[in-house]
């Protein structure tokens, strides 16, 4: 234990000097001395946050034997309530949604409302979601991947008062479930459940925590418990701040409560993107006497502002110093990892999509219910058809990416001169939204007041991309999915990628598919597409290295004569076969073999080794495997030696044996 806290604090240290090497760009800096183990370079022992990228706000985390789950706010997001389920606490996956638009009657559909809180916790036998839409409710299940219950009110009565919006369960180490009751600002309450769910006992009054607002809203309060000491942890508000208190008894008496303060320690990186974190889950231990929680924050640096995609959520290790908790200070770079094997599951990514299954798959959610019931998977075999009434339908998952190239094949039936459809990315309220679509002979890119538009005349079938480069989109279109052309000059997407009026309606952006004027088919979504240029530096994993801007480019290089390795998630190889070789763009001061692996380092398998060569911009290698399909997890490993000889800028696949 005592080693593993030396290692994660040289991370945090080694992290910052790194850090501040790609702020200056300086490629002839020197990095930080070598002390940790060899390793961390090769095999994946830690990660960089956020482990949830996206928009996932206000988070829970339950831990049953060796299995975790998270659900948090879906707001108008549909279907409502998604579980996300890991082994590591890392990797996450979406295995159930408990509320369907069929069941969803009394949430209010619109942006800012719909379901809040999603409290996924196990008690009495059962799961169980507790979740706020106009009164507290509950569902359960035998398994978190359902089938959940039709959606059951808490009855509120007049001791207790109004159940509020934000609230968590607590089980005592007897079994016992408490509600962790939050309403408005100065409300703070606990209260027992019984068997069938409902509040019963008296109510315990903590109203004292809040009365002087000292903790802002003091919103999203969650408990654990500790060596006899029971733990309660209030955000903030929004913005940030996360605190704690302990008692040794669960009472209204304020005097047997200590207040703790701050509960994250100060980040010592100077240039952390998620510099606020708060709303975390409930502390929970793991077999190695290790605690973490996860916790949400906006993403934003400086000037360089993400909030649009919402608030996205991090793991953090709790520190204990005796029975004081302390949230590890957050930073940007790699953190060591929990001790935990994954269970094969992918990083958090945009799902590619070939709707070629008779139901739509779980990552797909919807931004009103009346776009829930405009889609059909019937129509055409390996298709889907977005049928509007009126207005505009959408099909959509949470962007999770700053790099990434949308590709998607749309097919407009004859006789619907006025159809349109396409790639869709968007806010929550729809107020600013990017779409590049075909519309009667023209293929048409837009955001804001910026318009792009050229002719096409070769059918109503046409391949479309929507190229993401931090805050630059550009559209390009293409009748055969190989010669692509752009739709005019990049656009700004900062509008939507800054942080939105009344907080973006509480979620974040959304990408996928969009039709309106009339039916519109698609033949496939896919996010990552593997075969457009992935750039290094939007990677979501990495030890041992950094970026720096090399000219006008980012590019990635080694800080380490142990290598270093960098993974781009969710990367789409096509069908099987599709892939045959793969490119690296490359600058080099001295010759190299890159390695390329899938899936993982140590459980996964190498695909290529790509020279490397000083004076030449980019190495080819043909593929090891051609029988690879579908979405892995892209690992880049650098060559033992000295560091800073090789800088990536972009990887791309080949559909040739180049």
């Amino acid at each position: 234990m005592l080693l593993k806290s030396i290692v994660l604090i040289f991370l945090f240290f080694s992290l910052t000097i790194q850090n501040g090497l790609a702020r200056q760009g300086g490629p002839g800096r020197k990095p930080p001395a070598e002390t940790d183990s060899t390793r961390f370079y090769s095999e994946v022992n830690t990660y960089v946050n956020p482990v949830l990228p996206g928009d996932h706000p206000d988070p829970t985390l339950l831990k049953v034997g060796d299995d975790f789950y998270h659900c948090g706010s879906s707001f108008h997001f549909n279907p409502y309530l998604p579980i996300y389920h890991s082994k590591d606490l890392v990797h996450w996956k979406v295995i159930s949604r408990v509320l369907p638009p069929v069941h969803a009657g009394m949430v209010a559909d619109r942006p800012s409302a719909g379901v809040w809180q999603g409290a996924i916790t196990y008690f009495y036998g059962s799961y169980w979601i507790y979740f706020s839409s106009g009164g507290q409710w509950f569902s359960k299940a035998s398994s978190p991947e359902g089938p959940w219950t039709a959606p059951v009110r808490v009855k509120e009565n007049r001791e207790t008062g109004p159940l509020g919006y934000d609230n968590s369960i607590f089980v005592d180490d007897d079994g016992k479930p408490y509600m962790v009751i939050k309403n408005g600002q100065k409300v703070n309450r606990l209260q027992a459940l019984g068997q069938d769910g409902q509040l019963t006992d008296s109510v315990i009054n903590l109203d004292w925590i809040n009365a002087n607002l000292q903790y802002s809203w003091a919103e999203g309060p969650v408990m654990c418990k500790r060596n006899g000491y029971y733990y309660y942890f209030p955000a903030g508000d929004v913005s940030g701040g996360q605190y704690v208190l302990r008692a040794t008894a669960l009472t209204a008496d304020s005097t047997r409560w200590e207040r703790l303060g701050d509960f994250f320690k100060p980040s010592p990186d100077p240039h952390n993107t998620f510099p606020r974190p708060n709303h975390i889950s409930a502390p929970v231990q793991l077999a190695d006497g290790t605690w973490w929680t996860i916790g949400q924050s906006y993403q934003k640096r400086g000037n360089d502002d993400w909030s649009g995609m919402g608030r996205q959520t991090s793991l953090y290790q709790v520190l204990w110093e005796g029975d004081r908790p302390w949230g590890a200070p957050p930073v940007s770079g790699p953190v060591v990892k929990p001790a935990l094997d994954n269970n094969n599951t992918p990083w958090r990514s945009v799902h590619t999509d070939h709707f070629n299954t008779d139901s739509l798959g779980l990552w797909w959610h919807f931004l009103t219910r009346p776009a829930a019931a405009h889609y059909s998977l019937a129509h055409r075999k390996g298709w889907i058809r977005l049928s509007p009434d009126s207005g505009r339908t959408h099909l959509l998952q949470k962007e999770t990416d700053h790099f990434y190239s949308a590709v998607t094949r749309v097919d407009i039936g004859a006789g619907e001169p006025a159809a349109h459809g396409g790639i869709y990315l968007t806010n929550g309220n729809q107020s600013v939204f990017a779409r590049l679509y075909y519309s009667n002979g023209r293929i048409v890119f837009q955001l804001d007041s910026a318009l792009r538009e050229l002719p096409y005349n070769k059918g109503r079938q046409v391949w479309l991309k929507l190229e993401r480069l931090e805050h630059q989109l550009t559209g390009f279109f293409s009748s055969d999915g190989k010669s692509w052309t752009p739709v005019g000059a990049a656009v700004s997407a900062v509008p939507l990628d800054k942080v939105q009026p009344n907080y973006n309606s509480w979620v974040g952006t959304s990408i996928g598919l969009f039709a309106e004027g009339g039916p519109v088919d698609f033949d496939f979504f896919v996010c990552k597409d593997g075969f457009s240029a992935l750039p290094a530096a939007g990677s979501s994993n990495h030890y041992g290295t950094y970026k720096v801007k090399r000219g006008d480019d980012w590019v990635v290089t080694n800080a380490s004569a142990h290598g270093g390795w960098l993974m781009i998630s969710g990367v789409d190889f096509g069908a099987a076969g599709d892939a045959k070789a793969i490119e690296v763009t490359a600058d080099a001061t001295k010759s190299g073999e890159l390695k390329v692996w899938i899936d993982d380092l140590k459980n996964g398998r190498q695909i290529a080794g790509v020279p490397i060569k000083p004076g030449k911009l980019s190495g080819h290698a043909p593929l090891l495997n051609k029988d690879i399909s579908g979405q892995h997890d892209l690992f880049i490993w650098f060559p033992a030696g000295a560091s800073q000889e090789i800088f990536i800028k972009s990887i791309r696949l080949l559909k040739t044996g180049k």
